[in-house]
């Protein structure tokens, strides 16, 4: 049985593929600090699993870990990731998202002198390649680096890093960069499931701008195979796009869910989308993510599973099936955050 660390493995993307590697008989130990987007309950199976409450940035104890465990592999989740908090609090980011993978790396490399090498699987995002204006284009893997907020800034960061220790010390580091993920366990500050809470609570619906904002959107089960493939065939030093090839401007993809919801809640068709209003765009707020992920496809074989009308009809059950979760994970400080920016 093959033993994996997942850090942040109790967040949103984190607990899906931990549940997911569970499924496939690995033994998963989760490295998660716990902070507010995070969630024990996530993990539903124990069986073959441990976890730890400790930071990424932590290195006696990571070390520890690693020792004791012996893993084949650590897949870092572990990131602070919502933009608008960056924008608040961009000295968090930079602990996490930088120091705490300078922290893995180093504790990697000690590792690697100890000739017990230890494969390094990183999850990046697409924002670190900035505004993709051009309709006709997308990012492949070699597309320039242009972030454009805090956040994107400090994984891209982090990408670099790895990359030179992958140069310098030859350590076995793959690099994966996803687009907007969405699915279960996603905590409601982000656009879809903040969505689904409100028209579930008739309330006011807050699109930045006019909506025209573009993101190519993945599901979030079929972002987890392409991390588990990449792990078994991704070869060393790559870097690997993993996209939804889904691409919706914010206002339409709302229109959608608005209608969806209106099935589901058995509420008159269009009743949700006059829940709709626009507030003052966010700063640096980039225009358009567009992907390529067709080197994933082509050297590997994966592809999604789902359209998105299917994933976000599978996600709006979900919502509506879990309201314990829901109201649970909104409660107090949630609130006050988003009285802040949205009221």
């Amino acid at each position: 049985m093959k033993k994996i660390i997942v850090t942040g493995g109790s967040g949103f993307i984190g607990s899906n593929l931990v549940n997911f590697l569970l499924k496939r008989n690995f033994f998963v130990i989760n490295i998660d600090k716990l902070t507010y987007s995070s969630n024990k309950s996530n993990i539903k199976n124990k069986k073959n699993y441990r976890f730890f409450k400790t930071d990424i940035n932590n290195r006696k104890e990571i070390f520890s870990i690693i020792k004791k465990y012996k893993p084949s592999a650590i897949f870092n989740l572990a990131a602070e990731t919502h933009v608008d908090r960056s924008i608040d609090n961009p000295k968090e980011f930079i602990l996490s998202n930088i120091l705490g993978v300078f922290n893995i790396l180093e504790i990697l490399r000690i590792f690697k002198k100890r000739k017990k090498e230890i494969k390094l699987i990183h999850i990046s995002t697409d924002e670190v390649f900035g505004d993709i204006l051009n309709k006709k284009e997308r990012s492949d893997e070699n597309y320039p680096y242009k972030p454009s907020s805090p956040y994107s800034a400090t994984k891209a960061s982090a990408d670099h890093l790895i990359k030179s220790y992958v140069r310098t010390y030859n350590l076995k580091a793959i690099i994966s960069n996803c687009s907007n993920n969405y699915g279960p366990f996603q905590f409601p500050e982000k656009l879809i499931p903040l969505m689904i809470n409100n028209i579930k609570l008739q309330k006011s619906l807050p699109i930045y701008g006019k909506g025209e904002n573009v993101r190519d959107w993945l599901w979030v089960e079929d972002h987890a195979s392409a991390i588990d493939l990449i792990y078994h065939d991704g070869e060393f030093g790559e870097t690997y796009n993993i996209g939804g090839h889904n691409e919706w401007k914010n206002i339409d993809l709302v229109h959608l869910l608005c209608d969806i919801m209106d099935e589901e809640l058995d509420r008159l068709k269009g009743e949700s989308r006059k829940l709709i209003t626009y507030v003052k765009d966010r700063a640096g707020h980039d225009m358009r993510y567009a992907i390529d992920a067709s080197k994933i496809n082509i050297k590997l074989g994966w592809k999604p599973s789902v359209t998105f009308e299917q994933g976000l009809r599978n996600t709006v059950k979900w919502y509506l099936s879990n309201e314990k979760w829901l109201n649970d994970v909104t409660s107090g400080a949630y609130q006050r955050y988003y009285d802040k920016h949205y009221n």
